[in-house]
C-alpha cells in the first residue's frame, strides 16, 4: 500500500502530486509578522524531498490572533512575502496550505490591553505570564466579525498564492476553546453538547468555503480528543468530525491535545525539558513556569501511530479525507494509513530530521532517523527558528531577511 501515498489526491478544486503533507508546526521563521528568507528556504526544502503540500504554521487572521509576537499575520505589508513562498514551492513543484487561525485567548507571548476574546469568561491561566489574566464570551456581533476575519483571511491567502487554508480547530486556540469543555460551558446554543460546541467552528468553516472553495481546497485541523479526563472525549471528537462533513470540509487533520494542558498527549511522549530551558533560559519566568508544570504530567513513552485508536474510530464513522497525524515514523507506517482508508499523511518532525524522507523512502523505504528526543519543539522559540539538532544549525541571517528580498 505504500506506492498509494505517492498517487495524486484531490481535495475540492486542487490537486496533490501525492499523499505526504507537512503538518502545520510553528517554525517560528516570521518577522514583525512576515515570513523570512528561512520560510521560504525551509517550505521549498520540504517540496523538493518528496513532500506533496507543506503547510505554513500558523497564520494568524488578525493582529490580536497571534500568540507569538513574530507570528505571521494577515495584512497588506506580509503579501510580497507570502506570494516569495508560495512562488518558490511552486516552482519546486509542490502545494502549500495556509494554516490559519486565532488564538482567542491563548495569547502566551504578547500583551493584549483587553480582555481577549474566547467562549467564556473569566480567569485565563494561558495568558498568565503576559499579563493576559482575563478573557470574555464572545457574543453575536463578535462571532459575526470572527467569521469575517477568517473568511478575509482565506481570501488573501488566495491572492498570496496558497492553494489551500487549514483551519486550526485544535491545540486550545480560539475555535477549540469553542469545541472543548475544558472551555466551554456557555448556556446558549454554542455550549452543552459536542453538536453546539461544534456550531460556531462549522459556521466558520461554511463561511470560507462558500468563499474560496472554487478555488482553494478547505481543511480543517480537529483534536480526536484533548487528552485530559474533563476535556472532548474520542465521541466528541466523532461528532466534530461529522459536523464539520456537513459543512462542507474537503479533509479533516486528526490531531489532538492542548498545548497548556496536555502538550504530552500532542506530541506521544513528554517535552524535552532540559531543551525548552537551554533556548528559554532557566531562570526566565517562562522557563521556570515550563518547569513547575512538568512535575506532574504523566510520564509517556513514544509509540509510533500513537493516535491510531482514535483515528480510525473517526475513519469508520465519516466519508470525506482524513490526513492521519501522530508517530508517522516509517514507511510501513505509511503504508499501514493507507490501506485503513486514510487518504493522505501528515508529517512534521521527521521532516524536520529529514527533508528528502519522502524521496527516500519511495526508493528505499526503512525507518526514519528522527529519535523523538524534542528537541525540535523547544526551538520553536529560538531566533533563528525552528531546527532538528541533529541537522546544521539555522542561520540566525537567514531568519532576518525578508522572502521578497532574495
Amino acid at each position: 500500500m505504500l506506492t498509494t501515498a505517492y498517487e495524486p489526491l484531490t481535495l475540492g478544486p486542487i490537486t496533490l502530486p501525492n499523499r505526504f503533507i507537512k503538518a502545520g508546526a510553528n517554525e517560528n521563521m516570521s518577522k514583525r509578522g512576515r515570513p523570512t528568507r528561512a520560510m521560504r528556504m525551509h517550505h521549498e526544502a520540504l517540496i523538493k524531498g518528496g513532500v506533496g503540500m507543506t503547510t505554513m504554521a500558523y497564520v494568524a487572521v488578525e493582529k490580536e490572533g497571534r500568540t507569538l509576537p513574530d507570528q505571521v499575520w494577515i495584512h497588506d505589508e506580509a503579501m510580497a512575502d507570502l506570494r516569495a513562498v508560495t512562488e518558490a514551492v511552486h516552482v519546486a513543484g509542490g502545494k502549500i496550505a495556509a494554516q490559519i487561525t486565532h488564538g482567542g485567548s491563548f495569547v502566551t507571548g504578547v500583551f493584549i490591553p483587553k480582555r481577549l476574546q474566547s467562549s467564556v469568561s473569566g480567569f485565563n491561566p494561558a495568558g498568565l505570564l503576559r499579563g493576559n489574566m482575563f478573557r470574555r464570551a464572545m457574543n453575536e456581533k463578535d462571532m459575526a466579525r470572527m467569521v469575517d476575519l477568517f473568511v478575509n483571511a482565506a481570501e488573501r491567502c488566495f491572492d498570496a498564492g496558497f492553494d489551500a487554508v487549514e483551519i486550526h480547530m485544535g491545540h486550545g486556540y480560539l475555535l477549540n476553546q469553542f469545541l472543548s469543555p475544558l472551555d466551554n460551558n456557555r448556556k446558549d446554543e454554542y455550549g452543552g453538547s459536542a453538536e453546539n460546541r461544534a456550531r460556531f467552528p462549522a459556521r466558520v468553516l461554511k463561511a470560507v468555503k462558500a468563499a474560496v472553495g472554487d478555488r482553494m481546497a478547505v481543511i480543517a485541523k480537529i483534536n480526536v480528543a484533548d487528552g485530559r479526563s474533563k476535556g472532548a472525549q474520542l465521541e466528541d471528537g466523532i461528532v466534530t468530525a461529522k459536523v464539520l462533513e456537513a459543512a462542507g470540509a474537503d479533509m479533516l487533520v486528526l490531531s489532538g491535545g492542548r498545548n497548556v494542558e496536555s502538550g504530552w498527549f500532542t506530541f506521544g511522549s513528554n517535552m524535552n525539558l532540559n531543551a525548552m530551558l537551554r533556548v528559554m533560559g532557566k531562570w526566565s519566568l517562562s522557563g521556570m513556569a515550563i518547569a513547575s508544570t512538568q512535575a506532574t504530567v504523566p510520564k509517556i513513552e513514544f509509540k509510533e501511530l500513537y493516535f491510531w485508536e482514535y483515528s480510525t474510530a473517526i475513519r469508520e464513522a465519516v466519508n470525506l479525507p482524513l490526513a492521519y497525524l501522530g508517530g508517522i515514523k516509517s514507511a510501513d507506517n505509511v503504508a499501514q494509513c493507507m490501506g485503513a482508508g486514510f487518504e493522505a499523511v501528515q508529517i512534521a518532525r521527521a521532516l524536520l530530521r529529514e527533508p528528502d524522507l519522502v524521496n527516500r523512502w519511495r526508493e528505499e523505504g526503512g525507518e526514519s532517523l528522527c529519535d523523538n528526543c524534542n528537541s525540535c519543539i523547544a526551538y520553536i522559540y529560538h531566533p533563528a527558528g525552528t531546527w532538528c539538532i541533529h541537522q546544521p544549525a539555522n542561520k540566525l541571517e537567514d531568519n532576518q531577511i525578508l522572502a521578497s528580498a532574495g
